[in-house]
């Protein structure tokens, strides 16, 4: 099936974020007494799934949102230093040309992805940047998505790194595309039983082709 209204998730899938977020976790978890993520686990941690990487961090869940408000401020003062996943910036414009709704829905802010998009030279590719302050949030973002643009759902497909994802895209009734390039391990990526699972930029052409 071809698709015409393609929405991404940012980090992991269209920038390469998952070095800085680590950097920037364990500095607020210096801050907050909490445990750091150590190099040697971080294979370890990809094969999660969220509630099971806060637990096994033993992040209390009443600080979350405080670390992701936090984490996403400081990754403002970095954002031009990001780079994009290898092959992103050649497939995103030429999917735009045969999409009739192009767009972002993330958990970062609205101002770091617009940043990041002008650093990199894509700010016209996208139609619109949505964000969600929560991190499971996004189904309820997906479905306004579909009544805003009057989308039938099945003419739509999201595209994120994240088993988190996949749940979203499932409950919105939106079918979803993960990608193995971002946090979580394309192994358990397949265990949330995604429509399409890619493991390279140029595999995204299939959606549309």
């Amino acid at each position: 099936m071809k698709y015409r209204s393609l929405i991404f998730d940012f980090d992991g899938t269209i920038a390469d974020t998952l070095d800085e977020a680590l950097s920037i976790y364990n500095e607020m978890a210096d801050e907050h007494n909490l445990r750091t993520i150590k190099d040697e686990e971080v294979h370890y941690l990809r094969h999660m799934k969220l509630s099971d990487f806060l637990d096994h961090l033993a992040v209390p869940k009443r600080l979350v949102p405080k670390l992701l408000y936090k984490g996403t401020r400081i990754l403002k003062s970095r954002i031009s230093q990001l780079p994009m996943v290898t092959g992103m910036d050649e497939v995103l414009p030429k999917l735009r040309k045969q999409s009739d709704h192009f767009g972002i829905l993330t958990s970062n802010s609205v101002e770091n992805v617009e940043l990041f998009l002008k650093h990199h030279g894509l700010q016209d590719v996208f139609s619109f940047v949505s964000s969600t302050s929560k991190l499971t949030g996004k189904a309820k973002h997906l479905r306004s998505i579909c009544r805003t643009f009057s989308i039938e759902a099945d003419d739509i497909i999201y595209i994120g790194d994240e088993i988190r994802d996949v749940k979203a895209a499932k409950k919105a009734g939106v079918p979803v595309a993960a990608v193995g390039w971002g946090f979580n391990s394309p192994e358990a990526l397949v265990g949330a039983n995604p429509n399409f699972l890619f493991h390279e930029p140029t595999e995204l052409h299939g959606l549309v082709e």
